[in-house]
């Protein structure tokens, strides 16, 4: 009892039980080691680079849209208007699905931000135009864009998909009716040019004029000179085999701004390593988004 005129007890000090921290279990960590091993060196990177996103994707796992959720994901914890290191990997795929891609790590870094592709390996097709997007791309002896021409997949006479060149289609369209015009009379002009179907002709047209346009639009951005970027890229004489590989110094010539790092470069032996790490990660039908906070393999 305390001597005042009311009589009440002192109030005792209430006590809350202590919460213990919470923390991953051996068996959790065991499980992910593989990924906090991947982003240690992501983290490591970024000690002297911007932020680092990964899109590193197998050989059977095209661009599609499903890759928006990764993206989006990457992006939830970038402040806009910071610089991006975005690592690409992609054998191609859609051209769509691509634009919307680039387009929102571009809005990450806003109109004036800078925006870098780290190409390891390979960024075919697609994953070129998308590194068409960027202010810089960094690459190594072992890096190689390809040629934008557009490729679309057909049923052949017994059901089997055959992909065919845009290009190819379109330049055999063109001299068959150059020769017909030529020598109208000749039977066998007529019967090569009549093979050609109409709207097939016209598809293609449109195709090959939405990767241009899509090229060029990305390369405008960046002050480049796009229309002559863009057709050495489409240009299938130069680049006859889709798959034919464009190194850091055609890549160059071209008129791409690259920024070269030789194999023994310590930066390079870390994005190497990061690359490497990622694709032991996933199978060839699989593709991985991952920074130093987000690990969604799909």
């Amino acid at each position: 009892m305390n001597d005042g005129e009311d009589g009440d007890e002192e109030p005792r000090p209430v006590t809350l039980p202590t919460q213990r921290a919470i923390e991953k279990t051996p068996m959790f960590t065991a499980m992910n080691a593989a990924r906090y091993q991947r982003q240690s060196l992501i983290r490591e990177i970024e000690v002297n680079h911007p932020q680092l996103l990964c899109y590193v994707a197998g050989n059977k796992a095209p661009v599609d849209r499903a890759d928006t959720l990764g993206f989006v994901d990457m992006l939830h914890n970038v402040t806009p208007g910071d610089p991006i290191d975005l690592m690409l990997h992609t054998p191609g795929g859609d051209v769509d699905a691509a634009e919307k891609l680039i387009t929102l790590v571009r809005g990450a870094v806003g109109e004036q931000g800078q925006l870098r592709v780290i190409v390891p390996d390979y960024a075919k097709s697609a994953g070129t135009l998308m590194a068409l997007g960027a202010n810089s791309i960094v690459m190594s002896d072992s890096s190689e864009l390809g040629p934008i021409d557009p490729q679309v997949s057909l049923k052949d006479g017994n059901g089997n998909d055959v992909v065919h060149s845009v290009l190819t289609y379109l330049n055999a369209y063109d001299e068959a009716q150059q020769a017909l015009r030529e020598t109208p009379d000749d039977p066998a002009n007529r019967i090569t040019f009549e093979k050609f179907d109409p709207t097939s002709v016209r598809k293609y047209k449109a195709v090959r004029d939405r990767a241009r346009l899509f090229a060029e639009n990305l390369l405008k951005r960046r002050g480049a000179n796009f229309s002559k970027i863009a057709n050495e890229l489409m240009d299938i004489n130069t680049y006859p085999s889709h798959g034919q590989m464009i190194g850091w110094e055609a890549a160059r010539k071209i008129g791409l701004t690259v920024e070269y790092l030789p194999p023994g470069d310590p930066t390079w032996r870390k994005y190497w390593a990061l690359y490497c790490h990622l694709r032991l990660a996933i199978e060839s039908d699989q593709r991985i988004f991952e920074s130093n906070y987000v690990s969604l393999p799909m």
